[in-house]
């Protein structure tokens, strides 16, 4: 049987795929801590709802909508997730195709903060810049 925190970030993942904004706020704490490491246009520290949303919505919109995650193993305890997932997407002439390291906590069913560790980060960063 499957560790409740695993479940939480699949369905985190499954409505990450899906484009459903509203269903990932549900399964985020009011007061979420994002960091996003590196130097491009993304990295930084985001908090709160709405500035995770923000931080998605250029995500998207610097990829055209082609970022995609894909799951290769979760694993959980009762305060953190691991996702070992593979990210790809187009810009221009750019593609991104790297493996990452997701890391979650997960407290009372919500997640309450994420931080992410590239295979390489200069891959990451040239491919946002």
């Amino acid at each position: 049987m499957a560790h409740p925190n695993q479940e939480v970030l699949r369905r985190v993942y499954e409505a990450f795929g899906r484009g459903d904004i509203p269903a990932l706020l549900d399964l985020f704490a009011d007061d979420v801590k994002w960091h996003a490491g590196g130097r491009s246009p993304l990295a930084g520290d985001y908090e709160g709802h709405e500035a995770v949303v923000s931080f998605f919505t250029k995500l998207m919109e610097l990829s055209g909508g082609t970022f995609r995650l894909e799951i290769h193993d979760i694993t959980a305890s009762d305060d953190h997730v691991v996702a070992l997932v593979h990210e790809t997407g187009e810009r221009d002439t750019k593609i991104l195709d790297e493996n990452f390291i997701h890391v979650w906590h997960v407290r009372g069913g919500k997640v309450t903060e994420f931080w992410d560790a590239g295979a390489n980060q200069y891959a990451w960063d040239e491919f946002w810049a």
